[in-house]
């Protein structure tokens, strides 16, 4: 398998899903603006969210991917169907119990995750109801993760980087044609996430049956690859819980600033989403069911190389979209959400947000690339420890920033403690042997700053100024955000090429 063509799949996908996630975003905010209903929203939406990554794409994920590689490769087709049917089984029954605690809990739960609120009995209220109707996500989306994860093992990368794209699209009909049907209209927001779950699952299963994986339901307490799994998920579930409990620190803060805080951080996550998706994600997504095989098979050497041909490729990439997001901060945000209710103010409280987040972009993603390195060799208490460490720090660097930068300080918080937990997580990955650096990487550097600057001069001279931005038509403004992702491109890769820079040189990692 080229890694190369499968990353370039599974990005391809995510970008689909990243587009419509801007058109879903983009009518978001011109149906209903930054203000009470969109904040009920977004804490609503993310309380499910934090679950998600928590038991589905964190923790269940680290903990079993590299038990499924290793009975994939070692043990045969039967004894793996046998491990996902008795995992599947318990997951559901899990996150059944989950999700009706929560239905019921879900006063509680606003109060904890957005205490602000209560001041509002409006906005508190507001956020109980739509919390009761998407809370059943964390069901259908934790299936959704089992069904990747079984099908990314099998190297079926495209199935699952393709399902949130039906997400995005359950939103943007739901926006559309049937929020004049709900009181008040932003409730069909909450309706369309369910229904985002039940099209991801069942656009996933077809593709389980041709491999003969759909999970069947077989209760077994005793299976010995459960409880691996189990074993491996509680620390799992701690450190992933960790960075999720920076976040919900995040938000309560939020809660308490000025009313749009919580929408104008969501939109700047938005769009710092897109390259952590199209290259954070994707890499991770590929990265540890190689990895996996490649400790299964004990080829430390492969390994090592696996690890390398990541790092190049995330400073590659993550770099040059860090300086654009900086340098186009003003563009970016007026062409994608200043429509409607969205209003000038929000448009520079949302660009002072997205440029604190730019400043982290590169160590959210290597954490994304870095953290593999241990999870496929079933390592969980090192990230953990790095984890509890980074949420000291991000928390005090909260305190410190907010004061003066207000809600563009979280942002800043959030950045800076993902680069300290990617440069952690590097030094352990070198103190322990498992990463090997290969030779050229000073050069590698210098030759990708050089390229950036020319970038980043290109942008800043097309760009032109901000103010201008605000006063563009929406045809306008969309065409000249196009001409400028193509033009600063152009110039980033073209600077590459004149380097020495080639394509071949990126797709000699495979692994078979």
């Amino acid at each position: 398998m080229n890694l190369l063509k499968a990353l370039a799949a599974v990005g391809s996908m995510t970008l689909m899903s990243r587009i419509l996630g801007f058109v879903r975003d983009t009518l978001v905010a011109r149906i209903f603006g930054a203000g009470i209903y969109t904040d009920a929203f977004f804490i609503a939406f993310k309380i499910p969210n934090l679950l998600r990554r928590l038991f589905a794409e964190g923790a269940f994920s680290q903990a079993f991917v590299p038990v499924l590689a290793e009975y994939k490769n070692q043990r045969g087709h039967d004894a793996t169907k046998i491990l996902v049917d008795h995992v599947a089984t318990l997951l559901f029954l899990v996150l059944v119990a989950v999700t009706l605690l929560g239905i019921v809990a879900a006063p509680a739960v606003v109060y904890l995750s957005a205490p602000g609120f209560v001041a509002d009995s409006g906005k508190f209220t507001m956020t109980v109801d739509m919390l009761r109707v998407i809370f059943p996500y964390i069901l259908l989306i934790s299936l959704v993760s089992l069904a990747g994860g079984i099908l990314n093992t099998y190297s079926r990368f495209s199935v699952p980087a393709f399902t949130p794209v039906l997400l995005n699209l359950s939103f943007i009909i739901g926006a559309l044609f049937f929020a004049k049907y709900f009181n008040p209209p932003i409730m069909v927001l909450a309706w369309a996430v369910v229904v985002g779950g039940v099209l991801q699952l069942a656009f996933q299963l077809p593709y389980l049956k041709k491999i003969d994986l759909i999970p069947k339901f077989s209760f077994n307490s005793q299976d010995p690859g459960v409880w691996r799994i189990l074993r491996l998920m509680g620390p799992a579930v701690f450190g992933v819980s960790i960075a999720q409990i920076s976040l919900l620190i995040n938000t309560i803060f939020a809660s308490f600033l000025a009313t749009g805080s919580v929408s104008w951080l969501y939109y700047a996550d938005r769009l710092m989403e897109f390259p952590t998706g199209m290259l954070g994600v994707a890499l991770g997504t590929i990265l540890l069911p190689s990895l996996s095989k490649s400790y299964a098979d004990k080829a430390d050497g492969e390994y090592s190389l696996l690890m390398d041909w990541g790092l190049r490729l995330t400073f590659l990439l993550a770099l040059p979209s860090a300086v654009a997001l900086a340098v186009l901060a003003v563009p970016l945000v007026c062409a994608l959400f200043h429509y409607g209710a969205f209003t000038q103010h929000d448009v520079w409280m949302t660009r002072e947000a997205l440029m604190a987040y730019s400043l982290g972009l590169l160590g959210l993603i290597l954490v994304k690339v870095l953290a593999p390195g241990f999870y496929a060799r079933q390592n969980i208490k090192t990230p953990v420890k790095i984890a509890i460490f980074t949420l000291v720090a991000t928390q005090l660097m909260n305190l410190a920033f907010i004061w003066k930068l207000h809600h563009a300080g979280l942002a800043l918080a959030i950045g800076l403690g993902a680069c300290l937990n990617a440069a952690l997580l590097y030094y352990n990955l070198r103190l322990a042997g498992i990463y090997r650096p290969r030779p050229g990487w000073l050069i590698f550097m210098l030759k990708l700053g050089a390229a950036l600057v020319a970038m980043a001069l290109v942008l800043s001279w097309l760009a032109g100024n901000n103010e201008a931005w605000l006063n563009f038509g929406t045809r306008e403004k969309l065409l000249r955000l196009i001409m400028l992702v193509v033009a600063g491109a152009g110039a980033y890769f073209a600077s590459l090429w004149m380097l020495g820079f080639r394509i071949k040189d990126f797709m000699k990692r495979t692994v078979t």
